[in-house]
């Protein structure tokens, strides 16, 4: 049987855009008529995903996927970090959790894991035909060579060339590219075929003669220059430049910005409407007087319950919900408006802490994870959420800890909680909230015309795909990918 070709995109850094790049790739590729795919061996994210099958992988491979045209699998990303502390994570393999490690310990036993990720890739090579594979970090940090298993250890065991993005936005590319390319071994520097500069705003003849030098230096082939694209695309994680706060506009969202702050695409419905804004808040002086509070999910509940209880955000946010203001808490933030948080087991690092007391559940973690896709109806609600009583929603529930009776939503006076990731997503959802939220201020909200949330992820897709094919020599990239390393 004939095995897909693989091409990997590295980065210099984190956050140099190779995401994006992956996903535009595949989106290329499928539409010039191959079976493409994405892998990452190893991927470091709190913005994760559940399958079909209730495994959980990456977000960026979930997107990477859905740009390819096909189902996510967590075969494309075989190995999950999810960081707990500043110095550890929950490793999660092929979908299920294998426990929590510090980096150390990672680092000294995370080669043993290459027959998985092997057997991962193995298994997506023989369905199809090209293969896009994304580095992490950056393949030039030289402390971790000695046991990298998604870089360059990666590229040799697909035996896949490498194409090395750098980011102009933050400055300094053209030594990002030499710099990271001088320090890869010989063996190494065989292997990169090709440079790609990322994220340019403005002329691009304007750097013709650095683009020269740059290739005389490297002695491979810059294969373009790509734009900044502003195409409305999950990002990965929380170096998201969605965490901020934009201002305020008519109908105000507060959405708390813990430490751990995961899944924070479940709020992107609202964004899409001009006259709402979504702000990411981490200091109770910028809380302000919003329409609407939301704790968001987390991967350290109690870890993080702590800081919104020092930070002086628990209080403003008691205060709100005690003067009428609605709030709505999701996964870890459901879990904070309980009465109780207990940690028997470790399973996040041990302890008990007292909730907020806004909702009547107590939550109890166990060492069994819930992983599943879910979906069902809004149950009749009252006040500015009555609108969406009866409504679908679809979405996902990944999280540690059991709370009450495990009601889908649940509702006490202008408190919502839920497990449910993308409770938000389902059309008509979003804009039944808002005009709940509306109507509260003597307001009408006008959501516009019907929302094709399909349709319009679609021409997102294409829109980065076709910024992206303009930008680079894909001849030349063609070429790279038939003949391989």
């Amino acid at each position: 049987m004939k095995k897909a070709k693989p091409i990997m995109i590295q980065g210099t850094m984190s956050n140099a855009g190779k995401s994006l790049v992956c996903a535009a790739l595949c989106r290329i590729f499928a539409q010039d008529g191959y079976r493409a795919a994405p892998f990452k061996s190893q991927n470091m994210a709190l913005n994760s995903f559940i399958t079909a099958e209730g495994l959980e992988m990456g977000r960026a491979q979930v997107v990477q996927a859905e740009a390819a045209g096909i189902e996510p699998s967590v075969r494309m990303n075989p190995i999950l970090l999810k960081p707990t502390s500043d110095v550890g994570s929950q490793v999660i393999v092929n979908g299920r959790p294998r426990g929590n490690m510090r980096a150390s310990e990672y680092f000294r036993t995370k080669t043993a894991l290459i027959p998985e990720i092997m057997a991962a890739y193995r298994s997506l090579e023989q369905e199809f035909d090209v293969i896009v594979l994304e580095g992490a970090g950056s393949p030039a940090e030289i402390n971790l060579k000695s046991t990298d298993i998604v870089n360059m250890g990666m590229a040799k065991l697909a035996k896949a060339p490498v194409l090395l993005v750098g980011d102009i936005d933050r400055g300094g590319v053209f030594a990002q590219l030499y710099g990271t390319a001088a320090l890869l071994t010989a063996d190494e520097r065989r292997m990169l075929k090709g440079t790609i500069i990322n994220k340019f705003r403005g002329d691009v003849s304007i750097l013709q003669s650095g683009l020269s030098m740059l290739e005389e230096l490297v002695k491979v082939p810059c294969l373009g220059v790509v734009p900044y694209v502003q195409a409305d695309i999950d990002d990965e994680d929380s170096l998201s430049g969605r965490l901020q706060d934009g201002g305020r506009r008519e109908l105000d969202i507060a959405v708390i910005r813990l430490p751990r702050i995961s899944n924070f695409t479940d709020f992107a419905p609202f964004e899409r409407y001009d006259t709402v804004s979504v702000r990411y808040v981490d200091k109770a002086r910028n809380f302000g007087d919003p329409d609407l509070v939301v704790l968001p999910g987390t991967k350290s509940t109690i870890a993080d319950l702590r800081w919104l209880r020092q930070s002086g955000l628990e209080a403003m946010v008691s205060k709100a919900a005690a003067s009428g203001t609605p709030v709505v808490g999701i996964c870890g933030g459901y879990q904070m408006l309980g009465k109780k948080i207990a940690d028997p087991d470790g399973a996040e690092g041990g302890g008990e802490i007292d909730g907020m007391g806004l909702l009547p559940h107590g939550t109890v973690f166990a060492a069994e994870k819930t992983q599943k896709q879910t979906a069902g109806f809004f149950p009749s609600l009252s006040g500015v959420f009555a609108g969406l009583s009866g409504l679908a929603y679809q979405g996902y529930e990944i999280h540690m800890g059991q709370s009450g009776g495990e009601a889908a939503v649940v509702q006490r006076g202008g408190v919502l909680g839920s497990y449910v990731h993308g409770l938000f997503d389902a059309d008509g959802v979003a804009p039944a909230l808002l005009a709940g939220l509306a109507a509260a201020k003597g307001k009408v909200f006008s959501p516009g015309a019907a929302f094709d949330a399909a349709a319009y992820k679609a021409a997102q897709y294409d829109k980065l795909a076709a910024a992206v094919r303009a930008a680079l020599d894909m001849e030349k990239v063609y070429q790279i990918l038939e003949e391989g390393i």
